[in-house]
């Protein structure tokens, strides 16, 4: 089987979680700098198989979509283009930042560490991708 990966999509950086190759455990995988994304992808992808990508779905409370959505799409297309054999899906990623947080808290013992962003988009990309394996 394939692997599956999860994107926390942000402005600056993202976070990513994949799945082993049985689709069993969801792990942190990295932060990068979202301008970076493509070239992480070409690199990944020479030496890992990946079945589906999900990306986070930032909404309002309301339900309409946030600022990030533009971007999102844009780089949907942009993988689409290059990839068009992987999947991608969509799953809400309400709270997952708030979570990701508390997870940190209380897990992280370093306050450094437990202030470090790219900790929080890993986490919160894992936590995508739990709830799209249907873990929640």
């Amino acid at each position: 089987m394939a692997r599956i990966m999860a994107i926390d999509y942000g402005i600056k950086r993202v976070g990513l979680a994949t799945t082993d190759p049985l689709q069993i455990i969801a792990s942190p995988l990295d932060t990068i700098a979202t301008a970076q994304l493509l070239a992480f992808f070409e690199n990944y992808l020479k030496t890992e198989d990946v079945e589906c990508i999900v990306i986070g779905e930032p909404k309002h409370k309301d339900g309409s979509p946030t600022y990030l959505e533009g971007h999102i799409k844009g780089f949907i297309k942009r993988f689409k283009k290059v990839y068009p054999a992987i999947k991608i899906e969509r799953q809400d990623e309400a709270f997952t930042s708030k979570m990701a947080e508390d997870v940190i808290q209380k897990t992280v013992k370093k306050k450094k560490d437990r202030q470090d962003k790219g900790l929080v988009d890993q986490i919160s990309a894992c936590l995508i991708l739990q709830e799209y394996m249907g873990f929640f």
